[in-house]
């Protein structure tokens, strides 16, 4: 089903009408088996974004981080223009693997030490899923998009595109434990006045996922991770 949301303004009587619109709105995930989502409400890591019927403009040259610390990558979800630089410092005091073998862009940065770093320049399109050779619980996903006007939801849901030029867009929506389907039936044709538009709520649904063990980078099964608690507050000593 497709909304279609029109507000018409004059463009005479908006102030501030080359600084862009604002998009805004919330998210709810639902059906979801997740206890973060079930018990605390947390509604964050959905990318929402517009797409325009031209050629998007193109943004300046950005890095941005996804830092690995605690065995985990921060941010999990990261959204990302095309062109895009990543860097994956290592806030560790033991070694990782980031690399990605699907679709979106495959990449392996290699094995490297704590405190230093790797980058990796995106340009693709598309859903990069990463994790790290060595750690199997290790997981996060970078949403490259060829749009600028793109905004990533907060643990309440909300989210914010700004500054977005009035004019005709399809909206799209990215959530990592929903189905291409359930994601294609959320598009809808949007029309973003001069004043901005406040969206109504989004509601996502998690009904049939079924989350699977991923292989490490040479297709096989992971090792035992050995004992690397040493350097860690609380953790053995050398």
């Amino acid at each position: 089903m497709t909304w279609l949301w029109r507000i018409c303004f004059s463009l005479a009587l908006v102030p501030g009408l080359l600084a862009g619109a604002r998009v805004s709105g919330t998210v709810e995930l639902a059906d979801s088996r997740d206890p973060g989502v079930r018990k605390h409400k947390d509604y964050s890591g959905v990318v929402v974004w517009l797409d325009g019927a031209g050629p998007p403009p193109a943004g300046p040259v950005k890095t941005v981080q996804m830092v690995q610390k605690n065995k985990r990558f921060t941010p999990h979800v990261l959204a990302i223009q095309v062109g895009t630089t990543v860097d994956f410092p290592n806030y560790d005091p033991i070694f990782h693997n980031a690399f990605s073998n699907f679709s979106g862009q495959p990449f392996d940065v290699g094995l490297y030490p704590p405190g230093t770093s790797q980058k990796v320049r995106f340009h693709r399109e598309g859903v990069v899923r990463v994790f790290c050779n060595i750690h199997p619980t290790m997981s996060a996903v970078i949403v490259v998009l060829k749009t600028p006007y793109f905004a990533v939801t907060s643990r309440s849901g909300a989210f914010a595109i700004e500054p977005a030029p009035p004019g005709e867009y399809t909206l799209r929506v990215f959530h990592e434990r929903s189905s291409e389907a359930t994601l294609k039936a959320l598009e809808r044709k949007l029309t973003v006045p001069p004043g901005g538009i406040e969206l109504p709520p989004i509601r996502i649904s998690e009904s049939g996922y079924i989350q699977t063990p991923h292989k490490n980078k040479y297709g096989l099964d992971y090792p035992p991770v050995p004992d690397e608690r040493v350097g860690y507050p609380g953790g053995r000593n050398p």
